[in-house]
Parts: C-alpha cells; structure tokens; sequence
C-alpha cells in the first residue's frame, strides 16, 4: 500500500503498510473521513512522522489519544495549534519544564519546534471521532504503533523514551534499557500530576544522556 508519508520513515514502516490489518484500518479510517468528523485533519495524520524523520529521532514520548476538541490536534501528542487553549496534560508538562530547567512557559502550545530537533510525539492511535475520547482505539493502531516502537528500539541506539503513566509504559515494555534510556513516570493529567510527574526531571535527564552519547540536546 502507498502511504503519504516521510520518505525515511516509508522505507522502515513499509512492512506494515502491506499488511492485512493496516489495509483493513485504512478502508475504516478513510470511511470514518467521509462520514463523520474525525481529527487530526486528514493530512495531518503522520505528522509526528512528517516533522521528526526516522534518522533524526532522539526522544520519543508516547501518549494515547489525539484532542477530540475542534481545532486542537494536528498529529503530534500533547501538542496544539499556535493559538489554542493549552490542556492540562499540556500546562502541567511546560510547568515541569519550567521547574527542571528554568524554562519559562511558552506563548504556544504548538510542539513542532521539538519535533524539528528529534522528538517523535507519537500518539498510539492517530485518529478520533470529535468529541469522543477513544473512539478509534483497537482498529489496528495500537499495533502500528508498536511497530514503530519496535523499530526505533531495535534499528537505533541511545533514544530517549518517556513513557508517562501506565498505558505508554506498557506499549514501551519491548524496550531494551541497555541499549535506550526509558524515564518512567506517572501521567502529567491533572488527576495524577502531583504524585510524581511534577518533580520527575525527565528533560533535564533527556538531555545529560543525549550529552553523554555525544548527540545534541533538546532546547525544550
């Protein structure tokens, strides 16, 4: 199958995309495009792919969901239009930022900036029905991306993977923390922020550890 999307990034995923499962996902999620509103919109579906290629990629944060609130996602988890009101996953991971590195809070919630220098902001499914939180979930996304997950884990070496709250950490088990660092912590949510993502120095770690292998760091 032909899939619009970064040509290195084509090249490693192409396996998948010849898949019955991701032709049968592609006749849903086309489908669901001509009927209902969906977001990211539909070119913007692998644009965490688009902005970060697979040769550049440093740190990989994985979230679950896109936004289902109109004009919020555009392919890259936990980030937003410029312009759009930040969500709370998004205040409570610049106010970790903030406090890590003294780093103050941006006017923007757009994250393209931090895909640009090698961060793969990947959701596990890379679509919803507005205003229905999971509405795409077991539709064959979830193993798409564990097969990106498997790939940046075995094909590269010396990737940062932030896996924050229990579903992220169990779609990043496959890593081999030999050959990666993985920071583990809770969800940023408001529901779980306060028990240890606020304190948990996972970009200041992100960056001593791109340091130490000699790879540039993060300008969070």
């Amino acid at each position: 199958m032909d899939v619009k999307i970064e040509s290195s990034w084509k090249q490693v995923l192409q396996p998948e995309f010849d898949k019955e499962y991701f032709e049968q996902l592609t006749n849903f999620v086309r489908n669901e495009y001509k009927t209902k509103l969906i977001f990211p919109p539909a070119p913007l579906i692998f644009n965490a792919f688009d902005q970060c290629p697979f040769d550049n990629v440093k740190v990989v944060i994985i979230g679950q969901d896109p936004y289902h609130g109109v004009g919020q996602a555009h392919g890259l988890c936990f980030s937003v239009n410029d312009g759009i009101a930040f969500p709370p996953s998004l205040i409570n991971i610049f106010k970790e930022i903030e406090r890590d590195l003294n780093i103050q809070m941006p006017k923007s919630g757009n994250l393209i900036r931090w895909a640009q220098q090698g961060v793969l902001l990947l959701n596990a499914t890379l679509t919803v029905q507005a205003h229905m939180a999971g509405s795409h979930q077991g539709k064959g996304w979830e193993k798409f991306t564990d097969a990106v997950i498997q790939k940046l884990a075995t094909e590269k070496e010396h990737l940062v993977f932030m896996l924050w709250g229990s579903y992220a950490q169990k779609k990043g088990a496959v890593i081999n923390s030999a050959k990666h660092l993985i920071l583990k912590s809770v969800h940023p949510s408001p529901l779980s922020a306060y028990r240890g993502f606020i304190g948990c120095g996972h970009f200041s770690s992100a960056n001593n550890y791109l340091k130490a292998n000699g790879i540039a760091e993060i300008n969070w």
